[in-house]
C-alpha cells in the first residue's frame, strides 16, 4: 500500500538534514581558528555564490593573513561579497579602500570601475532624489579620467548619459510640477537650471515656453516693488524664446504675453 504523503516527508527529511549538515559544517569552519580551513573555505563559497557564507568567513580570514600575499585577493572578494548581497556603499567603500591599499595591484582598475559602478547601482528611479545619480557621474568620470585607455571607457561614457537623461528628466518634472501648483518662482528656477546644466535639452523647447509663462505669472503677482524687475525678466525671456523657435502657434501666444509685460512696464513706469 502506498502512503502519498510518504514521499514528500522523507524529501523533507532530506532537506532538513542537508541544510543541518550545511549549517554544522559552516560553524566547524568558521569556530575552527585554522586559517587554512577558513580561507579555502571562504573560497569555495564564493566560487558557488554563497555571498554571505564566503563575507563571514573571510571577514575571519583577514585577521590572520593581513599583511600577507593571501590579503590583497581577501579583500577584493569581500568587496564583492557587499556588491552581490546588494549593499553597495558598503561595496564601494570595500573597493576604494582595496585601491588605496594595494595601489600596485592588477586588479585597481577594475576595483575603481566597481566603486563607480556601486554608486550607479544606488540611483533610483528619475522620480527619487537624484543625489547619488551625481556621486555615480562624478565617480565614473574620475574613472575615465584616471584610466584614459581602458576598455571600459564605453561602458562610464553609456552609465553617465544614462544618469545625465535620469536627472534632467527629473529637473524637467520638478519644474513642470512646480509651474502646475502655481509655485511660479521655484518653476522659474528649476527650468533656468534645467537649460543651463542640460543644453540641447530634449525638454528645450517646452521649458523655455514654460519659463515664459512661469516668468509672467510671477510678475503678474509679486508684489509693487518687484514687478518692473520680473516683467523685464519676462520680456528677456520672451525675446530668447522667439529668437530660437519658429513654432508660429506659440510664437502667437508668446508674443502676446511679450506685449502685456511691456505694457505693464509702462504703466508702472506712468
Amino acid at each position: 500500500m502506498k502512503y502519498p504523503g510518504f514521499s514528500f516527508i522523507a524529501l523533507l527529511v532530506w532537506v532538513m538534514f542537508t541544510l543541518s549538515s550545511c549549517s554544522t559544517e559552516f560553524e566547524r569552519v568558521r569556530t575552527s581558528n585554522d586559517p587554512k580551513l577558513i580561507l579555502n573555505k571562504a573560497n569555495d563559497y564564493f566560487k558557488d555564490e554563497d555571498w554571505v557564507s564566503a563575507q563571514t568567513l573571510y571577514e575571519l580570514a583577514v585577521q590572520f593573513y593581513r599583511g600577507k600575499t593571501e590579503a590583497e585577493d581577501i579583500f577584493f572578494n569581500i568587496a564583492y561579497t557587499y556588491y552581490h548581497t546588494g549593499e553597495y556603499i558598503t561595496a564601494s567603500h570595500y573597493f576604494s579602500n582595496f585601491v588605496s591599499t594595494f595601489y600596485t595591484s592588477k586588479k585597481k582598475e577594475e576595483a575603481d570601475f566597481m566603486a563607480a559602478y556601486a554608486h550607479y547601482k544606488l540611483s533610483p528611479n528619475f522620480k527619487l532624489d537624484q543625489s547619488y545619480s551625481q556621486k555615480s557621474i562624478d565617480a565614473l568620470q574620475t574613472f575615465v579620467n584616471k584610466y584614459p585607455d581602458s576598455k571600459r571607457i564605453s561602458e562610464c561614457n553609456k552609465l553617465m548619459d544614462e544618469m545625465r537623461k535620469k536627472m534632467e528628466k527629473k529637473a524637467h518634472q520638478q519644474g513642470l510640477l512646480y509651474y502646475k501648483l502655481g509655485q511660479y518662482q521655484s518653476a522659474v528656477k528649476s527650468f533656468e537650471i534645467l537649460l543651463k546644466d542640460y543644453p540641447g535639452s530634449a525638454f528645450e523647447n517646452e521649458a523655455k515656453y514654460l519659463l515664459v509663462k512661469a516668468s509672467y505669472e510671477l510678475a503678474a503677482n509679486s508684489v509693487e516693488e518687484k514687478k518692473e524687475e520680473r516683467f523685464n525678466e519676462t520680456v528677456a525671456y520672451c525675446k530668447k524664446y522667439m529668437d530660437k523657435f519658429k513654432d508660429r502657434k506659440l510664437n502667437k501666444e508668446i508674443k502676446e504675453i511679450y506685449e502685456k509685460s511691456l505694457q505693464n512696464i509702462k504703466k508702472i513706469k506712468a
